[in-house]
């Protein structure tokens, strides 16, 4: 997006949110401040230099709240340099946040604070509880890790899916599953969808005419910047008199989740049959793409029976896809052991070729392994094709 749109988007989404007539309900209701932000504000201050990283999906990838938070930090903080990462990517969640965590957050040095936002695409996704936890843990743990002094604030964004079961006076199950991370590692916590809940039943605003979708109307995006400023703003406050210091580091909640979790290059593949490398893919069926997953290579296969082999160590594996109208099915092997079968085509592919992780096993035995992967004869009937393009494995154990 140019800066002029931008300014604009910004200048429209203030407006609405900031001035609301009739603010009924505090927005610190609906904050959970558990080791605030003394680190970061101590960073901020006193070495005039600050790097902020927002990972997410769409909601966090696009323009909208996460320009205010910048601008805010920015203002409050005049004499800061500060480098802000945008590490939102369309269609992932916290799965696909902790493989590429190292790579997308981490890349350019210590990171003082990070935004984490996965509600939505988690079980939009159909990443199961486990999965949900297993890759919050993932992501907050190599977090911590990198930086045990690194601030954290998780937000539960708002879906129709959301606001039903609050309705029904039930916590969704996906906020439980994170909120259980939240606690166990003392992150922030921001419940935007309780808020926009609430805030709808206190006849605020409506969904259909103001917020209006999951990818909120800039009414919607003010909404989520005004919480967010609200946290910052009284955590900043409280920080000033504390003192700054390394969060403990606990026992994982989950052995299996992904906190090792990182890319192995698509070139550690051997014995390729039937599957070759395309360094520079890009579709020709005219259908959609995302960034960053289009023009890049990619390792692929698209006749039945094609195989490679992939010798890794760690707990779990899984493939880094692309998934288009073509996304065929794999048969897969660990150690010579046959597992399973994986399809790749998704509800969205026939019009868009998508990110797509995929766990293929994730409770191994620490160690080494050997994984045969094969192109199955088998395949969704809305499929046109066998197709398998690999971006990146996905390991869960050390780095080599």
């Amino acid at each position: 997006m140019r800066p002029i749109h931008t300014f604009l988007l910004l200048a429209c989404m203030l407006t609405s949110a900031f001035s609301l007539s009739a603010q009924i309900l505090p927005s610190s209701a609906f904050h959970v401040n558990r080791s605030g932000l003394t680190n970061a504000w101590h960073a901020f201050k006193k070495t005039g230099k600050g790097r902020v990283a927002f990972m997410g999906g769409s909601i966090t990838e696009g323009a909208g709240w996460r320009d205010s938070v910048c601008q805010y930090l920015s203002s409050r903080f005049p004499e800061t340099t500060f480098e802000f990462i945008n590490a939102g990517i369309s269609s992932t969640g916290s799965t696909p946040g902790a493989f590429r965590f190292s790579q997308d957050v981490l890349a350019a040095g210590p990171v003082d604070l990070l935004f984490e936002e996965a509600a939505v695409n988690d079980p939009t996704n159909g990443f199961t509880a486990t999965y949900q936890l297993r890759g919050m843990e993932g992501i907050i743990r190599q977090a911590r890790i990198s930086n045990p002094n690194m601030d954290v604030i998780i937000m539960h964004c708002v879906d129709p899916d959301k606001l039903a079961d609050y309705d029904k006076g039930v916590v969704p199950e996906v906020i439980g599953q994170h909120e259980r991370v939240a606690e166990h590692y003392r992150a922030n916590t921001i419940h935007l969808a309780k808020e926009v809940y609430a805030r709808i039943k206190a006849g605020e605003f409506t969904w259909k005419d103001d917020f209006k979708d999951l990818h909120p109307s800039p009414f919607g995006h003010g909404v989520y910047a005004r919480s967010i400023r609200t946290f910052l703003s009284a955590a900043f406050e409280q920080a000033e008199n504390a003192r700054p210091g390394p969060h403990k580091l606990p026992k994982m909640i989950d052995p299996a989740s992904y906190s090792m979790g990182h890319y192995v290059n698509i070139k550690e593949a051997s014995d390729l049959k039937g599957f070759m490398y395309n360094d520079f893919w890009r579709p020709t069926d005219g259908a959609g793409t995302r960034k960053r997953y289009v023009s890049v290579p990619v390792l692929e296969g698209n006749i039945p029976g094609s195989e490679l082999t992939l010798s890794f160590k760690g707990k779990g594996v899984g493939i880094c896809i692309t998934s288009g109208p073509d996304a065929g099915m794999v048969e897969y092997e660990i150690d010579g052991r046959i597992r399973g079968m994986k399809q790749l085509h998704t509800r969205w592919s026939q019009s868009l070729h998508l990110p797509w992780y995929i766990m293929l096993e994730d409770e191994l035995s620490p160690g080494s392994h050997t994984l045969k992967l094969r192109i199955s004869s088998e395949k969704d009937e809305r499929s046109k094709g066998s197709a398998v393009r690999i971006h990146q494995f996905l390991v869960n154990g050390p780095k080599e």
